[in-house]
């Protein structure tokens, strides 16, 4: 009984230190940031991520509707933004870069947005830096932010 709660002991240790060394990596800006090809990046095979923009490799459990300029405007959805928590980390005007810290962890997640005024809607790509799952998290953060 003894060495069964020194092993489940160890084991909650290991848990909670791999926890937090991701959530200190989580603070490293990743370097892929921004568009590629005039398009926000597509999302990689976890299901960490959400993304409007229409790409071959696309999936359902990434795919998102964009925000419509007849419901929000750009400068709306930096002040929704900015009071849901997150921080402008850059915005040109046609793209604007946020960061979201989770409370528990402090896990930094990306929301990037891309205006098309063309088309009339804001893209938006909501992904998290490090883990696999992100228990919807990033789904629910974009539909907030769309509302």
């Amino acid at each position: 009984m003894k060495w069964i709660l020194i092993v489940t002991g160890l084991l909650l240790a290991l848990g909670f230190i791999t926890f937090v060394a991701m959530a200190i990596y989580s603070h490293k800006t990743p370097a892929n940031l921004g568009l590629q090809q005039g398009l926000l990046r597509p999302c990689p095979d976890s299901p960490n991520c959400v993304c409007s923009e229409a790409h071959s490799q696309a999936t359902q459990q990434h795919a998102i509707r964009p925000i419509n300029l007849a419901d929000r405007s750009w400068v709306q959805m930096k002040s929704i933004m900015v009071a849901q928590g997150g921080v402008i980390e850059q915005d040109d005007g046609h793209y604007l870069h946020a960061t979201f810290t989770t409370p528990v962890f402090r896990y930094v997640d990306d929301v990037e947005l891309r205006l098309d005024e063309q088309q009339g809607v804001i893209h938006i790509r909501s992904a998290s830096r490090v883990g696999h799952s992100d228990f919807g998290v990033n789904r629910k953060r974009v539909e907030q932010l769309s509302q």
